[in-house]
């Protein structure tokens, strides 16, 4: 069973270490389907195909540069590819992937799709509006190259392209998504990892004020009633005060923004979720 993380995407936070606890409550409550409504890297969606965990995935992502990502490496891997082999890793390859980041509302699926790619493998921590790994004078310890092995990150994209037919992808508001798509599957576990309460601004595009929280755990209370979900968050008083009704467990994760951290989080579980012996599932990967 491959073990390491198969998502071509670099995300900070370490959501790959909930996969055991994930693949648990899949084989304990006899789940076929597995739905990630803020997807990102979609880590542990891509295990859990890749390792026959779950017949199906559904990432969705509100982030045109991340949708157009997946739906590129769903249909048309082999374009992408190719871009990856013949484009080079220089600072004047990095301003124009920027630009096209910027004008994203213009530019075709695959040059958005290759520019969000390029700079989550070339940017710090893989945040798409950070600086370059190396600074713009490439003068650091590490370089612009470091983590963009094309080698490893094209196996990785065939790797999941082979599974295209079990894997729907989405670019739906997480609240719409719930009423278009979740609602409408059997059988499924959902994972909410909304963009963090109090850090949001600053790692994500799209990221959320407090109404935005509050009216997505309305939704989630409501349409999610009696189904099978968690939700992980920051540490912050407001998210535990909208949560309150339901069982959560605090664990810790790894950060890689700026230096390598440990961080602490919740996790929530729906109703219909026993959490169980929660910390012996956790694994570091």
């Amino acid at each position: 069973m491959p073990r390491a993380t198969l998502t071509p995407l670099r995300y900070p936070g370490g959501k790959d270490k909930t996969y055991n606890y994930v693949r648990h409550l899949i084989l304990e409550n006899k789940l076929t389907s597995y739905i990630e409504p803020f997807a990102g890297g979609a880590a542990v969606a891509i295990r859990l195909l890749i390792n026959e965990d779950v017949e199906r995935i559904y990432i969705n992502d509100v982030d045109k540069s991340i949708y157009c990502l997946w739906k590129t490496i769903i249909n048309h891997p082999d374009s992408l590819i190719e871009k990856i082999k013949l484009t080079p890793l220089t600072m004047d390859e990095w301003h124009k992937q920027k630009h096209i980041q910027k004008n994203k509302e213009t530019a075709d699926d695959l040059s958005l799709a290759f520019s969000t790619l390029f700079l989550n493998r070339t940017n710090r921590s893989g945040i798409i509006k950070a600086g370059v790994i190396g600074g713009k004078n490439q003068d650091g310890n590490d370089k612009m190259d470091c983590r963009f092995n094309k080698n490893d990150i094209i196996n990785r994209i065939e790797l999941i392209a082979a599974k295209a037919s079990r894997i729907k992808v989405y670019n739906y508001d997480a609240i719409e998504f719930i009423e278009k798509v979740v609602k409408n599957t059997r059988r499924s576990l959902t994972f909410f990892d909304p963009p963090y309460y109090d850090k949001g601004p600053d790692l994500y595009t799209n990221f959320y004020g407090h109404e935005d929280h509050v009216k997505l755990a309305k939704v989630i209370q409501k349409q999610m009633r009696n189904r099978y979900w968690i939700l992980t968050y920051d540490i912050a008083e407001e998210i535990k005060k909208l949560y309150s009704r339901y069982n959560y467990q605090k664990y810790y994760l790894n950060y890689s923004i700026a230096k390598p951290t440990k961080g602490q989080e919740f996790m929530f579980f729906s109703s219909k979720i026993k959490p169980g012996n929660f910390r012996a599932h956790l694994q570091t990967v």
